[in-house]
C-alpha cells in the first residue's frame, strides 16, 4: 500500500480578508476553529500568525514555552510571573498614552488621588 499524503495547493488569502477574520475574532463573534471552518481555512497556524500581524491585542509570538517543569504549581507560578510582567510593560505603556492625552489635549483623564469624584 502507498503512503503519499495527499497535497491541497496552497492557499493564498488577501489582506483584507486577514483583516476581516481577525476583526470577527476580536469582536468575540467566532473563535479560531469556527473561523477555520467557517472560510474553509487550511492550517492551524494561520489565524494565529494573522492575530500576531494584524490584531489590535498582543499575542504570543511563540506557540511552545519549551519543556514543561516537572512540579505544576511551579510551572503555574512561572508562568503567571510571566503573565504579569507582560501586564506590567502593557500597563506602562497605557499610562504613557494617557499621558501625552492629557498634556496635548489638556484634559484631565485620571483623578488625581484625593479629588472629589462625581456622583451622579
Amino acid at each position: 500500500m502507498d503512503s503519499k499524503k495527499i497535497a491541497f495547493p496552497v492557499q493564498e488569502y488577501s489582506e483584507a480578508f486577514k483583516r476581516q477574520v481577525v476583526s470577527e475574532y476580536e469582536r468575540g463573534l467566532f473563535t479560531k476553529s469556527q473561523l477555520q471552518t467557517r472560510y474553509n481555512i487550511r492550517g492551524n497556524s494561520c489565524i494565529s500568525s494573522w492575530l500576531i500581524k494584524y490584531g489590535t491585542f498582543t499575542y504570543e509570538t511563540k506557540l511552545s514555552k519549551g519543556r514543561p517543569m516537572k512540579d505544576p504549581q511551579q510551572q503555574k507560578i512561572k508562568e503567571l510571573e510571566a503573565a504579569l510582567l507582560k501586564k506590567e510593560e502593557e500597563l506602562k505603556v497605557f499610562r504613557k498614552f494617557i499621558e501625552i492625552a492629557e498634556r496635548e489635549l489638556k484634559i484631565e483623564i485620571v483623578k488625581k488621588s484625593g479629588s472629589n469624584q462625581s456622583r451622579k
